[in-house]
């Protein structure tokens, strides 16, 4: 196929989209709302690193003194991306062509080279609400005067003394956000992971839109992997169930109370999507014995579940919605087999979340 016809069978914009499905594939998420854009250890004292929504690059960096900023990933002299750059001994980002250097609020404090007899620029990228919380760090993409009032994510288990024990795992895939958010709340795809079992014979018992939310109920066989089924205590927590919703732009699953999941989707574009997902337990049982695992040993536990399991079953996921981008990209104007009703509900309530930001910034624009 020549580049030509590539091009032409590009899949439609949000506006020229036939249908629900295009839309949603083409669809941004609101930016008014806090998304996780990295894990805390991604970013140590005096690092900076790139992160990408929506098409816009933002550098996060933290200071020697452990401080997190977040600034428009572009020098105001040359356009260079800053997280090309350094943290200096002064907490500031400098450019690594000029060394024009900045503060956590974007704006330029040094240019260390002459002036040619003009007054230092006061010049300004601009700046971005920045947080850390569960592990992760989290950024306000969105207007800067709504971060105080649109609420951080709240996962009570992880507050407090009596913290249940969690695994976090993230990484990019090279699909749109949609794909992977029907992905992991639609069960019928149990084939992928028969050799995990992390659910099968998944039955779809509700599903109800109201507002910015989806509530959705399976009823399955949770965890019954090979080795994942000794650590689960069944007779402390319902597996015979599992309930998944979407708070938007988050989505999130409880199975009987006592295992739980908690994910954050940084949409790069149409065609990427870092995936930032909490696994949380109020605690697992011994092997073979009625007893549950000491809490000191849950760390090592989820270390190694990591590795040998979430990982693997979380890559099976990727290569799934990878191929289906692939697949999408080239058929997108087929016509749409879908049968799971929580596919059409995420979809509309993408599409329809966009649409009002879309129409919320025009008129913001008529008003100016």
């Amino acid at each position: 196929m020549s580049l030509v016809q590539l091009h032409a069978k590009r899949p439609p914009s949000f506006e020229a989209a036939k249908n629900r499905r295009q839309r949603a594939r083409a669809a941004g998420l609101d930016p008014n709302h806090w998304y996780a854009v990295a894990e805390s250890w991604m970013i140590k004292r005096s690092q900076v690193r790139e992160v990408v929504f929506w098409k816009r690059s933002v550098a996060v960096f933290r200071d020697k003194h452990g401080a997190l900023h977040a600034i428009e990933n572009r020098c105001a002299h040359r356009q260079l991306k800053l997280s090309l750059g350094e943290v200096d001994d002064a907490c500031h980002l400098v450019c690594p062509y000029h060394g024009w250097a900045y503060d956590g609020e974007g704006r330029v404090v040094r240019v260390d080279h002459d002036l040619f007899g003009r007054k230092m620029p006061k010049l300004k990228v601009a700046s971005f609400p920045v947080l850390e919380r569960y592990g992760l760090i989290w950024v306000f993409f969105g207007d800067p005067a709504l971060a105080t009032q649109v609420p951080m994510p709240q996962i009570p288990e992880l507050d407090g003394n009596q913290r249940w024990s969690a695994l976090t795992i993230s990484g990019k895939w090279k699909a749109h956000y949609s794909m992977i958010m029907e992905n992991i709340c639609d069960f019928s795809h149990g084939y992928l992971h028969r050799d995990y079992r992390p659910f099968a014979n998944a039955k779809l018992t509700n599903v109800d839109s109201a507002g910015d939310a989806i509530r959705i109920t399976y009823e399955t066989e949770v965890a019954t992997g090979r080795v994942s089924k000794f650590f689960v205590d069944r007779k402390s927590h319902d597996t015979t169930s599992m309930d998944l919703g979407i708070d938007y732009p988050y989505q999130w699953s409880n199975t009987g109370g006592g295992i739980r999941h908690f994910c954050s989707l940084l949409p790069m574009d149409e065609r990427t999507t870092y995936a930032y997902f909490v696994f949380y337990f109020e605690h697992f049982k011994v092997p073979m014995v009625p007893a549950r695992l000491p809490k000191w040993l849950m760390g090592p536990v989820l270390r190694g579940a990591k590795k040998l399991y979430v990982a693997p079953l979380l890559a099976q996921d990727g290569f799934a919605v990878e191929a289906e981008q692939e697949a999408y990209d080239e058929h997108y104007d087929a016509p749409s087999a879908e049968l799971n009703p929580v596919v059409h509900a995420i979809q509309a309530l993408m599409v329809r979340k966009w649409q009002e930001y879309l129409q919320g910034q025009q008129k913001s624009a008529a008003s100016v």
